[in-house]
């Protein structure tokens, strides 16, 4: 399996949210894990920023923010140039669908944990 370095976005440390998980399961899974979110912390030996980080090489950006709070990272994200965004339930957002189909970023709308879990990610 390649490893996919992937940025989950909306990072959590709380054990019953959908970001951590997905952090414990990519790390598990043998893929390179950053992760933003509103808290610092760590998952699974992954330290959670509350700022932007430079990115470099990112395969895959695993969004777990509303689309208001998308909003403030549309620049960050295009510019990293990731090969795909995926939009966890709850994440969707046609806004930035378009946004990123204009810069050449496959969008899939999908979900991170099931995506690991059936071998599909």
């Amino acid at each position: 399996m390649k490893n996919k370095k992937t940025l989950v976005l909306g990072a959590s440390t709380k054990p019953a949210r959908y970001s951590f998980m997905a952090i414990e399961k990519l790390v598990e899974k043998g893929h390179s894990v950053l992760a933003i979110g509103q808290n610092a912390g760590e998952v699974a030996g992954v330290k959670i920023q509350t700022k932007a980080i430079p990115l470099k090489k990112v395969d895959t950006v695993t969004l777990y923010l509303n689309p208001l709070r998308q909003r403030d990272y549309y620049n960050y994200i295009v510019e990293a140039q990731p090969k795909r965004v995926i939009f966890n339930p709850g994440t969707e957002n046609p806004e930035f669908y378009q946004l990123l189909k204009l810069n050449d970023i496959k969008v899939e709308i999908a979900c991170t944990l099931v995506m690991l879990a059936t071998n599909q990610y």
